[in-house]
């Protein structure tokens, strides 16, 4: 007969694993999950919520001195037109990646593994495309006209450019987070509705109440709630690739060395997984650590995410060697040039530091108890997402610093503008990641609840006392 603290995956190479541990019931999950919701805040929620407001601040002060001034307080020049914004959107894009991939993929493919881990992706997802479209918005200068790139009739029958990829940017990554927001919202009812039930005061169980869409557990009302979180992670499935692809376009577009090439969309999808997963592990690492989830975060969920990002972390440094192949290959002296350039030219200490962060960083984890220690698992995440926002900047900036006419060059150095929205992004990411996990569930009750073995329809029974897949 099944145990409570036998929670099996329904891997067979992973029977031995627990998902859950610490013989834990239905009760129980629900206790653990909603107590940092219910209690006073931990003294270290009050210090990262009280720096990620100070970084804010600084976003919203370097924003409105830009505003003021234009984008010429950024480090631009001629030939760079291209700075530090469109490498934070890449950046950001990427991040939002691992919430749908979690959430929805592993989701169609029945990965029972993902239930502890799909609440927190999901929201870092919707926080990190918040932050990645405000950096297009201020890049185009004149923001007053920002509605010209949306398909609206306007009385002068001004109409976007349909062929440009930063159209394309426009409906992709909008649309990425509609859908994104919808999926994770209609997972959030049921742990909703508990809480407005479990509500103390008056406002809390009104507010939660009004986001429960009056939720009741009943059979109609979980059948329409799967219905529709299949229907959501299908339509899901297909941005996961799509998004980063259309982004790639930005690059792979246009006519220029080191960014022309057909490599670019399966090259930044790897690469935006990689980056994703990485945020995640730096995210459940430090909550599992300050709000005690080991039973239901396990050591099981890490190694899983670590396996993820050293296959996305070697796909990644394998697109690496196919670049500077292919300018061999292709015989032309310009895309020679560039790729020689990024590995030895001006900007080679940004190359080498994406490829020791990106490449080699990542190969600790061919080792399980590197997968298994927290404190390898939470110092490669941050070297991965260092390493990721400097492949975006090698991409961006080494292509345009050297053009075709050497009479052009020059050196981009950012400014302390460009330094305040890069850190600025963070604390608008952090301070929305603090507000979620303060007033919802960080995990997800009901889905973490279906693995338990009283979830089982044949939990008891001494003959058949095992887990159906």
């Amino acid at each position: 007969m099944i145990t409570k603290d036998q929670v099996y995956d329904s891997d067979p190479v992973d029977r031995r694993v627990p998902l859950v541990r610490g013989g834990h019931d239905f009760h129980s999950i629900t206790e653990i999950v909603a107590r940092p919701t219910e209690v006073k805040p931990i003294n270290a929620w009050y210090a990262v919520f009280g720096v990620a407001l100070s970084l804010l601040a600084i976003l919203i002060g370097s924003t409105g001195f830009l505003f003021f001034k234009g984008t010429g307080i950024w480090g631009l020049n001629n030939p760079v037109g291209w700075g530090w914004a469109i490498v934070n959107f890449v950046f950001w894009v990427g991040i939002g990646h691992a919430g749908t991939l979690i959430s929805a993929i592993l989701f169609l493919f029945r990965q029972k593994w993902r239930t502890s881990i799909n609440r927190a992706a999901e929201a870092m997802t919707i926080f990190a495309v918040v932050c990645a479209i405000f950096f297009p918005t201020i890049h185009v200068g004149r923001v007053w006209l920002l509605y010209w790139a949306a398909p609206l009739p306007n009385q002068m029958d001004m109409w976007p450019n349909f062929k440009s990829p930063l159209m394309w940017d426009f409906f992709a990554v909008s649309i990425y987070g509609t859908v994104s927001f919808m999926f994770w919202y209609v997972g959030l009812i049921p742990d909703l509705a508990t809480f407005r039930d479990r509500a103390k005061t008056k406002i809390k169980k009104l507010l939660y109440g009004v986001f429960a869409l009056g939720w009741r557990g009943s059979n109609r009302h979980w059948l329409n709630y799967e219905r529709a979180y299949l229907i959501l992670a299908g339509l899901s499935t297909p941005l996961v690739l799509s998004v980063h692809t259309i982004v790639s376009f930005d690059f792979a577009s246009g006519q220029l060395a080191g960014w022309h090439t057909t490599i670019f969309p399966p090259y930044f999808v790897a690469g935006a997984i990689f980056s994703g997963f990485a945020m995640v592990l730096t995210l459940m690492v430090v909550c599992v650590k300050l709000y005690k989830l080991e039973n239901l975060i396990t050591d099981r969920h890490f190694e899983n995410i670590s396996k993820i990002i050293l296959v996305t972390g070697t796909m990644v440094g394998y697109a690496y060697a196919m670049e500077f192949f292919i300018s061999w290959y292709s015989g032309s002296q310009y895309e020679s040039f560039t790729f020689v350039n990024r590995a030895f030219g001006p900007y080679a200490w940004a190359y080498w530091i994406m490829v020791s962060c990106n490449v080699l960083s990542p190969q600790i984890f061919w080792f399980k108890t590197a997968r298994t220690n927290k404190i390898i698992l939470f110092v490669v995440s941050i070297f991965v997402n260092i390493g990721m926002w400097f492949e975006r900047f090698v991409i961006t900036v080494t292509s345009l610093h050297h053009d075709f006419i050497p009479s052009s060059w020059a050196y981009y150095s950012p400014t302390v503008w460009d330094v305040c929205a890069l850190v600025g992004s963070f604390g608008l990411f952090f301070t929305f990641f603090s507000i979620f996990i303060r007033y919802l569930p960080m995990v997800a009750m009901a889905e973490v609840k279906t693995v338990l073995p009283e979830a089982d329809p044949h939990f008891g029974d001494e003959e058949g006392g095992h887990l159906h897949g």
